[in-house]
């Protein structure tokens, strides 16, 4: 908008170009204190968000106002990029009161109360899950036996009679035939019979 501005008064104005440290391309007429500075993109350029940023060279720009510079400086090891870092330092220095410690440790209590029965609760629950498994792995274990019994019997030729076979036959013997039995004819008879 400002580029358009300009065009129509024709008035020329030469921006300066620098790169950030991650690389973003940014522009301004001269990086001195209350001046423009924009983002440039392949499009547009976008004023400047508020914060600070080190430029390629090691310089620190520091964007107090959307698109105004407030600060150039070079950024040493003395003096840090950010202050907030001795804003953070002090606040962990100071102490918790005791009044916040109490209402924690209360709160907490209250949170333990109302878990603590949720977490039996589910812990029966879970017992009684496992309990369920195990009797269906039962279950399973006997199908798959029964299944092996099956597939045994089904295996297995049936026994069929078959009439028209013939056994072998047992051979008599006769004793002393045509003769009076004698003591040992009869008792070879009771034998073979």
């Amino acid at each position: 908008m400002l580029n358009q501005i300009r065009t129509l008064l024709n008035i020329e104005v030469k921006l300066e170009e620098m790169k950030l440290e991650n690389g973003t391309v940014i522009s301004a007429e001269a990086f001195e204190k209350g001046k423009e500075v924009f983002i440039v993109t392949d499009d547009e350029k976008v004023a400047m968000p508020v914060g600070e940023y080190i430029l390629e060279d090691g310089r620190l720009v520091v964007v107090s106002e959307e698109g105004i510079i407030a600060d150039v400086r070079e950024v040493s090891d003395e003096v840090p990029a950010k202050e907030e870092t001795e804003d953070l330092e002090e606040t962990i220095e100071t102490e918790v009161p005791e009044e916040v410690v109490q209402e924690v440790e209360a709160i907490v209590e209250a949170v333990v109360e109302v878990i603590a029965p949720v977490i039996e609760e589910v812990k029966s629950e879970i017992e009684e899950l496992k309990k369920e498994f195990g009797k269906m792995k039962k279950y399973e274990e006997e199908d798959k036996e029964e299944e092996k019994k099956e597939e045994l019997s089904a295996s297995r030729k049936p026994i069929k009679h078959n009439p028209e076979a013939k056994a072998p036959q047992k051979r008599q013997m006769e004793f002393a035939k045509g003769q009076f039995n004698t003591t040992l004819d009869r008792v070879l008879n009771k034998l073979n019979k």
